[in-house]
């Protein structure tokens, strides 16, 4: 048997042609678009305010395949972090977040990764699936309501940094984006959602030209090109003077301040000489920095920097006048680093080959 389309893969517009060429009323579509993006519906069977015969046959001709929620580690510090199983069998990973002022959901835009940055876990892991929007939204939509149940709060911020490159996966990126904030989606504000990439210097420009709304922010570890390509290849290919071309290009055209994210790792990139390259980066454009602990991952053989040395570092880029904020690591208890969960779940063929 075929397989079923997705039914959230047609537009609003599309729907109501849908509806139309079955002899529905147009307002119909609507009424199908607020059950998929706002009410969460997994069947067309809960769609309870359509006659059966429709609700029939949208089943015959569709299928709705939301991800489901496989495995869940819970930390001592609250995070807690989920499996999603996808239709298509991938695994990915979401985070909820919980601070005192905040609970934040990091979300997965691909299954694997075709990057190698040598101290994450997804870098690990074949690329298997650029994530549908829809896959994308399901994260959200299930970390939501887990904000309430857990927390009795509200999500109130999203980050796409979870596993995979969400600038190689640009269209579908968007479209979840654009599915979250529509007053027809979740609503929530652009501002509280947050895009990271490793550094692809041309979609970083098409963002530009793309005028987005959200906040975005560059995954830059070391602000010198042999540290950077050392830890992150990706650097050979998009260098630090291509993505501060691009940079300057995104604040111009958008005037969002950029967040720069910065895992300090022990002796690789945590002296008063990286700090300082750091600190003449930040000053290209309007921006801040988040120096990060790293959540070590046994596989990639890097270890978080000492205490003092990330003292001596933060109070550096502080003198020099750069905006820093300390991101502790959550998580140390669980599989808390990204793809940490997938790489202990993936099959072994569905790991990339050794470097030789």
């Amino acid at each position: 048997m075929a397989k079923k389309p997705n039914i959230r893969d047609l537009s609003l517009p599309e729907l109501e042609a849908q509806m139309l060429e079955w002899g529905e009323k147009k307002f119909r579509a609507r009424q199908i678009h607020q059950w998929l993006w706002q009410k969460g519906a997994g069947s067309f069977a809960e769609m309870s305010n359509l006659g059966k015969g429709l609700r029939d046959q949208l089943s015959a001709a569709f299928d709705i395949a939301k991800a489901q929620v496989e495995d869940t580690q819970r930390s001592s510090d609250g995070t807690i972090k989920y499996a999603f199983r996808l239709q298509g069998g991938q695994l990915v990973e979401g985070v909820l977040i919980p601070t005192a002022k905040r609970v934040t959901a990091c979300v997965s835009s691909q299954a694997g990764c075709s990057l190698d940055c040598k101290f994450c876990a997804t870098g690990f892991l074949k690329l298997q699936h650029n994530l549908h929007h829809y896959e994308i939204f399901d994260q959200v939509q299930i970390l939501r309501a887990q904000a309430e149940v857990e927390f009795g709060r509200p999500l109130s911020n999203i980050v796409y940094m979870g596993m995979g490159e969400p600038l190689l996966n640009y269209r579908n990126v968007l479209r979840s984006v654009e599915m979250i904030t529509s007053p027809e989606g979740l609503g929530m504000s652009p501002q509280r959602i947050t895009v990271s990439t490793s550094g692809i210097a041309k979609m970083i420009r098409r963002l530009a030209d793309d005028g987005v709304k959200f906040e975005f922010a560059l995954s830059l570890h070391a602000a010198d090109d042999a540290t950077r390509s050392r830890i992150m290849p990706i650097n050979d290919s998009n260098d630090l003077a291509t993505l501060r071309e691009a940079l300057t290009y995104f604040y111009e055209k958008t005037r969002t301040r950029v967040t720069y994210e910065y895992c300090i790792f022990k002796d690789v990139n945590d002296s008063l000489a990286h700090a300082r390259d750091l600190a003449a980066f930040s000053r290209l454009i309007p921006s801040k920095v988040n120096v990060i602990e790293y959540n070590a991952v046994p596989e990639a053989g890097f270890e978080n920097t000492t205490r003092a040395r990330m003292d001596a570092f933060i109070q550096y880029l502080e003198k020099e006048g750069v905006i820093v904020n300390v991101r502790r690591s959550r998580g140390k208890d669980v599989d808390g680093g990204c793809g940490q969960l997938a790489l202990k779940n993936w099959e072994p063929d569905m790991l990339k080959a050794p470097a030789s």
